[in-house]
């Protein structure tokens, strides 16, 4: 059973940093892209950043030069460092990335996982 597990999560004043980890685990062979995304109260979950396996990353405007997106492929943990935090920040951060695993003798499936989301609140 493929599971990602983020943490890292929790309050931070504003003009602060915090960095969340997403970790893979389970039987698998492999993972893929790998993305953050974010959902604010009352609004709808909205992607924040991505890298590939090969390390090339993207990301939305909101966090462009303020945060990065990174990933150690030997420990299957992805990471987001975010910094000069605002109140728009807060929201619940979640991890999705695809993950290929074995299903039977030559028989490979590659699905996209989510973790259970981690809040990060930004407040004075």
């Amino acid at each position: 059973q493929v599971q990602l597990v983020e943490s890292g999560g929790g309050l931070v004043q504003p003009g602060g940093s915090l960095r969340v980890s997403c970790a893979a685990s389970g039987s698998f062979l492999s993972i893929g892209l790998m993305r953050w995304y974010r959902q604010a109260p009352g609004k709808e979950r909205e992607l924040v950043a991505s890298v590939t396996s090969g390390g090339i990353t993207s990301y939305a405007d909101s966090a462009k030069g303020r945060f990065t997106i990174s990933r150690d492929n030997a420990k299957n943990t992805g990471y987001l460092q975010m910094s000069s935090l605002s109140p728009e920040d807060t929201a619940v951060y979640y991890c999705n990335a695809l993950i290929r695993a074995s299903r039977g003798s030559l028989i490979t499936t590659s699905e996209y996982y989510w973790g259970q989301g981690t809040q990060v609140t930004v407040s004075s």
